[in-house]
Parts: structure tokens; sequence; C-alpha cells
């Protein structure tokens, strides 16, 4: 057995079935291993960035990793963005790049760089492999470090000769590594403490949840814990994932502008941290804090992604004699069929009326998606994903690895005019795996975000020319051929009706489609 088929056999004997490759020379002996090795599901992308950010969509569905394959230093560079955005919503992901064989070194070949340096700015574990008797306890190793807790980037380089000799070894999940994320440090008691006499204290609390708290069990424990104590339930800005909709507790998420999040947490004397950052500014801005909590506000850091968050969760509950299904859960209720002038706020108003039950949606709609939350609040129980890393182009990779996760889910990506052509080869991946993926795109003709950035640095009065740098104009940018070169079927609304008409028949069409929604931008 070669080191490639060891490498695959020790992947998916720990559960790992999925990989998102963009293969190279080095890297061939992995894709030869695919043909002997059925029980690994390689996905191809044209793009590194959509290879990588769709094993983030696709830990945050799942609940565990799939694996990327990449070639050498510069695509694993190409594919750094969403690595980025993956270790900041702690998504599990094994990072397999191939490197020239151990032979070639001396050569300084073209493609040689320093890979090691280059994994370590998104990967919490990094290992190259010496010898090919050696790639399974590797792999083993690096599963360990991406499964966590907290979940991360763990990253394997793989020599073509350690690939491509005989005498691997596959190492079974004997160990228990793979079975899921677990364990943690066990809460400190002395916060738990502080924790709990804050929240019997009578003065204003917030929970502030992040992560794991977000979904699931978790959620409805927190969601119970803060309505018995009196405390406000608030989540970070961009969740990795956040489990919403009818019947479930409704979570305020914080504002993105730092104005907005100071006014929100304004007379919080107490902030209850669960698997939550204390908040912060998402840039610096001339003349203020980068610092959101108030002056006089206790930071309570009670639980935190490496931290055993169900035993920290069910101890604060029964200190403070938290209530099992305290918590308000949210109607059931859609907003009416909207009409008029098609806009960002009407497209929004159309998803909320038809998102279906047990969605997901991957949220990259920047400016343009701001109602998106408040019109599907009470749509059927759906997922929330959110850009947690803030490196855009994550949209529709973390939709492709998301419909992989699970196919029997409609996916949705609520997608940006301008962070779409990040990595826009995502709808090819989609056409060829025939993914139920409906994308949406918001089509302002504008970096809108960055026209509203471009004033709040105080930059001095833009003129035409800084202007011109955010405008996605001249020439316009057909969406509709694009989408259809890539092999799905597109269609452009300019009216809301048009809109909705086209949205419903894409909803409801097996495979992957792309509505493009053509709006004024909102600034």
């Amino acid at each position: 057995m070669n080191g490639a088929r060891s490498l695959i056999r020790t992947l998916t004997a720990h559960g790992v079935d999925t990989c998102f490759m963009n293969p190279g020379t080095s890297e061939m002996h992995f894709v030869a291993a695919l043909d002997d090795e059925p029980g690994m599901h390689g996905v191809l992308a044209l793009f590194e960035g959509v290879a990588t950010g769709a094993a983030d969509g696709y830990a945050r569905v799942a609940g565990r990793p799939a694996s990327t394959l990449l070639h050498l230093g510069p695509g694993l560079g190409n594919g750094l963005a969403n690595l980025h955005n993956a270790r900041r919503a702690h998504s599990p992901v094994v990072n397999i790049v191939g490197d020239h064989a151990l032979s070639h070194r001396p050569y300084d070949a073209q493609l040689q760089s320093d890979i090691a340096t280059v994994a370590r700015n998104v990967s919490r574990f990094v290992r190259t492999t010496e010898s090919t008797e050696q790639v399974g306890a590797d792999a083993r190793d690096t599963l360990a470090a991406a499964f966590g807790p907290p979940g991360a980037v763990a990253t394997l380089i793989l020599p073509a000769d350690v690939s491509w000799s005989e005498g691997g070894v596959p190492v079974d999940a004997s160990g228990g590594v793979g079975t899921g994320p677990g364990g943690g440090t066990a809460p400190d008691q002395d916060v738990l403490e502080a924790a709990a006499a804050a929240l019997r204290s009578g003065e204003r609390c917030a929970v502030f949840i992040g992560g794991r708290a977000c979904s699931g069990p978790l959620l409805d424990a927190v969601a119970d814990l803060a309505t018995s104590t009196g405390a406000e339930l608030l989540c970070e800005t961009f969740p990795a994932k956040l489990e919403r909709g009818a019947g479930r507790p409704p979570v305020e998420r914080l504002g993105y502008l730092a104005e907005f999040a100071m006014m929100r947490l304004d007379g919080i004397r107490h902030l209850i941290l669960l698997d939550g950052k204390s908040p912060v500014s998402f840039f610096a801005y001339p003349g203020k804090p980068s610092d959101l909590v108030p002056t006089g506000c206790t930071v309570h850091p009670v639980a935190g992604p490496g931290d055993d968050l169900p035993g920290a969760v069910d101890a604060l509950a029964d200190l403070v004699g938290a209530t099992a299904g305290a918590a308000p859960r949210q109607q059931a209720e859609r907003p009416a069929p909207a009409t008029g002038a098609l806009s960002a706020q009407t497209v929004c108003q159309t998803l909320g009326a038809l998102l279906p039950e047990g969605a997901v949606v991957s949220d990259e709609g920047n400016t343009s998606g701001l109602f998106a939350p408040g019109a599907t609040a009470g749509a059927p129980p759906h997922d929330w994903l959110c850009l947690t890393g803030g490196a855009i182009g994550q949209g529709l990779p973390v939709a492709v690895g998301a419909a992989v996760a699970d196919r029997s889910r409609r996916v949705v990506a609520l997608e940006a005019d301008g962070s779409a052509l990040y990595t826009i080869q995502a709808w090819w991946t989609m056409a060829r795996e025939g993914l139920d993926v409906t994308t949406v795109i918001l089509n302002n003709h504008s970096y809108a975000v960055l026209n509203m950035e471009l004033d709040r640095v105080g930059a001095a009065e833009p003129g035409p020319r800084a202007r011109d740098m955010l405008d996605l104009g001249r020439p316009d940018i057909g969406f509709v051929p694009l989408a259809q070169g890539l092999g799905l079927h597109a269609a452009r609304a300019e009216t809301t009706e048009q809109f909705a008409d086209e949205l419903g028949r894409a909803l409801a069409t097996p495979g992957p489609s792309v509505v493009e929604a053509v709006i004024p931008s909102l600034l």
C-alpha cells in the first residue's frame, strides 16, 4: 500500500469521507487512489478558494470535518481567505497540501515554497510527513487537532514521494479520534460563581453566545438560562451557524456597526460569555474605541471555544436555578408577499415568504442583505451561516459544502454581487454535483459596504476617482450568462413580481439555479 492509500484509509476510518480538491502533479497519487478507496468522495473545484470554503460549509452543517487537497504553496495561498473564515468559525478542516518529493527539494524548482509558514497563518496544527510508514499516524494526529475542541484547520503537508512509495500503514479509529468534538477544559469554579452571582444580582446582564451555543440543545439551554434570570440574550454578529425560525429561541445578533453595537450594549453591567468572544469593533476608526464593552461592565468568560461548554452551561443553570423550557419560542409567521419596485427590502421580504423548512442560508448579502434576518425570523426552522472571518468570497463555496453535507436540504446562497465574483467558480461545482442550491444575487452594481466604510473612516470627502474604485459598472456584469455558462439555470428579475416567480420556481426545482435581483444600492 502506498502512502496516498494509507492516508485515505485513515481518513475514512475516522469518518472523513469527503475531499474538496484542486489537485496538481504532486497530488496525483492521492487522486489515483480514489478509484481503489470508494469510501472517499472527491469533489472537484475550479479554484482552491472554493475547495477551502466548501470544507468550511461542510463542517458547519455536518458537524465533522471534510478534507481538502491543494497543490503546493501557491494552491494553499489561493485558498487562504476561506481557511481564515474557517479558522474564525472553529470549523474542523483537514487540509492536505501536496509538496515536492523529498528528493526534489535540493533543486529549488519553480513551485517550491515554504508551505508550513503559509499554513501556520490559518492552522492550529501543521505537520510535514517525512516517511511513507508515518503517513497514517500523522493523519491521525492531524484529525485529532482538527476535531478539537475547539474545531480547527489542521494541515498535513505530503511530499510526492512519500505519497507514491510503498509501505503505508493506515490507522483505524480504535483510539477514539474522529468521533466528533467533545470534552474540553472544565469551567473555572470561581468564574462560574461570579457569573451566577451577577445573574442573581438584579443588575442588567446579557448572556453573549457564539459557536456551539447557537444551535441544538445548547441553544435551548442558554435561552432558558437567560429567561430564568431576566438576562438579555445576544449572539456574535457573525455566528458560524445559528439555528433560527419558528419554534426556536429568538436570538438577537449584535450589530455590525460599532456605533450601533455600543448603543445596544450601553447600560449592561455584566456580560456572560458562552462560546462568544468579548465584542470588539471590526476595524479601527478615528476617535472611536475598539473595545465595545461599556465602561463599568464586567465580562465573565465562563466558557470559550476550547472549554467544556455543555458542562459550563449545566453548572451555571444549576447555580441560578434555571427552568428548562422557560425561554419563549419564535412564533410561526411569514411576511406578506412583497409588491412594488424591486429593492433589497422586497427581495428579503420575498425570501421570508418562500423560504422552505429545513433550509440552510449561506449569508453573504452584505449591505443588501440587511433586511433578511428580520424577514425570515418566523419562517420555518432553518440554519443561518455567516461570514465569520470577514474575508469575502465565502458565500458560494460555503453553500457548496453545506449542500454536500446534507443533500436532503435546500441551500440558499444570499449573495452580494461583488462578493460573488471572488469565487463564482463555485457555480460549476454546484452543477457538476447536482446540488440543490439556489443563489440569490443582490446586484446593486457596487461594493456598497466599502462605500459606507469610505465615509466612516474619515478619509476626506471622496471624489469621483475614489468612488469609481468601488463601482461595479462600466461594464455591467452579466450574471445570468455567467451562470448559464457554468451549467446552471439562471434568470434575471427587475420587478418584485418577477423575483417572486423566479425564486419560487428555483426553490421548487431540483438542482442549482441563480436568480439575479437588480436593485438600487442602499447607500
